[in-house]
């Protein structure tokens, strides 16, 4: 049986997203028996990349340079006699506000859900809900100038614990480190910038329940600590016994090892802010009568399985600020299926699970709403190709079902006067940015355009006011 155009909306528009859009249409050129794919990409922001232009740290070009890669899957021009991209983004429609899952599922063959993961993992400990306790993402999504978080930030302590031992953990600790004049050149928004001029931090302290050979880190992060300039790295030599980097159980984890032991032995320069990383200690309590006023660790060491547990030593920071980079938790998809416990919509292999376990036809997933929070970026391409694979195989095998409605989805957006945006909008809308750094004072790549409106009004000028 011959399928002559495969329908599929893919919802969210980050690396997991584009991913799986592009090795589709790769997937379906390769089968005769799917003439072709058209693919609508929504996403509930109006600028596309998700991850990478909201969850990344401004001073990281280089993996911010995924985004050329992204920029072109989504850039081919349409085939020649065919009606339209075969990719299309649609950007501002959030799914279950703006357009219930059940309206895709009626006009698509299939639906990938791509939503990632933007909400904190919880830390159940007493004092977690005091001020001056806050998630990372959330602090992550203001530096990054995400549309939906408010523009100024509380940077008014001297001293912060950073709880994680993670690359986020590591890009939080270096964006509150680091001297605000020190970022002028990168993306970093104009209303961050100018309350990170005005932070009253001279300390940062990094804390990791696991020793330093359990690190999460990347070597590139981790190196750029030593980097930042007027922060002195400080570490505690007692966290390093028994430690042999010559037998760390990968090169990667080695070469990092190598650098912490090289940091031990760097004299203070009597720099204005310090950077320390503290391993084997366990988060019990944040403490404080009105806000955070400190931070009690549970003392810990591996066990014979190597597991950090407590030694009954408690250690206390006075700090006046708390962020928990533990880990993210998955975003819910309204009409699918959700796993509270593990933060990710049920699914095998990418096919996602109804409520008995049997398979939701034509519903898939991929990235982080499917395997949860682990991983790099570059893991996600993999993910991608086992949940395409298995659309693919199922287009080919006659079980999706056909579309009831033949409409364009865009139609739909336009009667209830969604301010929907589109490639093109997205193309005048980097333009702008582009534009603005050039012109800044400082000359940038870009100067982000952090109001949702505003980039609306710049991809589709108008659109608001019809």
């Amino acid at each position: 049986m011959t399928l002559s155009t495969l329908r599929v909306a893919i919802v969210g528009a980050g690396p997991a997203g584009i991913y799986a859009g592009n090795l589709l249409a790769q997937a379906v050129k390769a089968h005769e028996s799917i003439g072709a794919v058209e693919i609508d990409l929504f996403e509930s922001l109006p600028a596309p990349y998700g991850l990478i232009r909201y969850g990344v740290a401004p001073d990281h070009p280089r993996i911010k340079g995924i985004v050329t890669s992204l920029h072109e899957m989504l850039d081919a021009l349409p085939e020649a006699g065919a009606a339209r991209r075969t990719i299309r983004f649609i950007g501002n429609v959030e799914v279950g506000r703006d357009i219930a899952l059940a309206e895709l599922r009626e006009r698509y063959h299939a639906v990938i859900l791509a939503t990632g993961a933007l909400r904190d993992a919880t830390l159940d400990i007493p004092g977690v809900d005091l001020p001056g306790s806050y998630g990372a993402a959330d602090f992550v999504a203001w530096y990054d100038g995400h549309p939906d978080v408010p523009r100024t930030w509380p940077l008014e302590a001297s001293s912060v614990a950073v709880i994680g031992n993670g690359n986020v953990a590591l890009d939080v600790a270096r964006v509150l480190a680091k001297h605000a004049v020190d970022l002028r050149t990168t993306e970093v928004p104009d209303n961050v910038l100018a309350g990170l001029e005005s932070s009253a931090v001279t300390d940062v302290h990094v804390f990791g329940r696991r020793g330093p050979a359990d690190i999460k880190f990347t070597p590139i992060e981790l190196r750029e600590l030593g980097d930042v300039r007027d922060v002195d790295i400080v570490l505690d030599d007692a966290d390093f016994e028994g430690v042999d980097p010559a037998a760390a159980a990968n090169n990667q984890l080695k070469i990092m090892l190598r650098t912490l032991n090289s940091w031990r032995d760097r004299p203070s320069t009597g720099a204005s802010r310090r950077l320390h990383l503290h391993f084997w200690h366990a988060p019990v309590e944040i403490t404080g009568a009105e806000r955070v006023e400190g931070i009690r660790f549970a003392r810990t060491a591996p066990d014979a399985s190597g597991a950090p547990v407590p030694t009954g030593e408690v250690r206390e920071y006075d700090v006046q600020a708390v962020y928990r980079a533990i880990g993210y938790y998955g975003t819910r998809v309204a009409g699918a299926g959700f796993d509270e416990r593990r933060g990710v919509v049920p699914n095998e292999e990418g096919r996602v699970l109804g409520e008995s376990g049997v398979y939701e036809t034509g519903l898939y997933a991929t990235g982080w709403i499917k395997r949860g929070p682990v991983g790099l970026i570059g893991h996600t391409k993999s993910d991608a190709l086992e949940t395409v694979g298995h659309l693919v195989a199922d287009a080919q095998a006659g079980v999706l079902a056909d579309p009831v409605v033949d409409a364009d989805v865009l139609d739909l957006l336009d009667e209830r006067e969604t301010a929907y945006t589109t490639w093109d909008g997205w193309l005048a809308l980097d333009a702008h940015e582009r534009a603005l750094g050039e012109s800044h004072e400082h000359v940038r790549e870009r100067v982000k355009v952090v109001a949702r409106d505003e980039q609306v009004e710049i991809s589709r000028p108008g659109v608001l006011t019809r």
